[in-house]
């Protein structure tokens, strides 16, 4: 495998709906969504939950003084995947441009970030941050950049979210949370995108159990994200937007009844890296 088909993933953050800070969530980690993807020089970064200050602390440590691009999509902008956009250390430096990708028409884009940090939700206007800032409409700009293709499709979801075919050579991440299984429509939709992926990230914020009374939450479960693994021939199947109220030792037991339906599952963890 040569290094322009490489991909780094690495989690900042993996929770679901909030973060939470306990000793018993340790294992998996108490921070909302966000992940890194580094293929060679480009640096993609899917959602801003709270996982995403901890990365731009690394970022700046990382590249001192440089300039430093950041390709930021959005699944959608629900509470737990925006929440730690206004402490992305990368947004207070002129040394950084940040390009924010979504399917929301781009003006509508920019002002939906203005109004998460307008007086008086924080004390810093969006419209003052110093970095170089691009608003993208993914449903006009198919994002191709050096190296690597991301492919958007939508998702069930309350007011909708997207997921997203990321395509780095022979190599194939798809990213697929928040959704809800169910409608015939957005089930195919799904499978068409994840088939032959190398690794699949699903939503899997229920257990089967739990399931029935939340159901219309825009939320899926384990097993069904072991059906989709099998359907679509994946390599590798993790499970993602953990539960506020599972535990570590709740995760175990996902996981072990996951895998005698999928074996080659996991579930993510902050922090936890993976390179294909």
């Amino acid at each position: 495998m040569n290094n322009e088909s490489q991909i780094r993933l690495k989690f900042w953050g993996v929770r679901g709906s909030i973060p939470v800070a306990a000793y018993d969530f340790l294992g998996c980690g108490g921070n909302t969504a966000c992940l890194e993807l580094r293929i060679k020089d480009t640096i993609l970064v899917i959602d801003a939950g709270t996982g995403i200050r901890g990365l731009g602390i690394e970022l700046l440590r990382e590249m001192p003084g440089l300039k430093l691009g950041v390709d930021l999509l959005l699944t959608h902008f629900h509470w737990d995947h925006i929440q730690g956009l206004p402490f992305f250390a990368p947004l207070y430096s002129s040394d950084s441009e940040v390009r924010f990708h979504s399917t929301r028409p781009a003006r509508e884009l920019r002002e939906l970030l203005e109004g998460e940090m307008s007086h008086p939700y924080f004390p810093v206007s969006f419209d003052l941050l110093p970095a170089q800032r691009e608003f993208i409409d993914l449903t006009k700009t198919p994002i191709c950049l050096p190296h690597v293709s991301v492919h958007p499709f939508p998702m069930n979801h309350p007011q909708g979210a997207t997921g997203f075919r990321i395509e780095a050579g022979s190599r194939v991440i798809t990213h697929a949370s928040d959704l809800e299984h169910g409608n015939a429509e957005f089930d195919a939709i799904l499978r068409e995108y994840a088939q032959g992926s190398d690794l699949l990230i699903y939503d899997a914020q229920f257990t089967p159990e739990e399931y029935p009374a939340r159901k219309g939450w825009g939320h899926s479960t384990w097993l069904e994200a072991t059906r989709v693994a099998q359907d679509c021939e994946v390599d590798r199947l993790i499970l993602f937007h953990h539960d506020p109220s599972h535990e570590d030792v709740v995760m175990i037991d996902i996981v072990s009844q996951a895998r005698k339906h999928f074996e080659r599952t996991q579930a993510a963890q902050e922090g936890m890296e993976i390179i294909l």
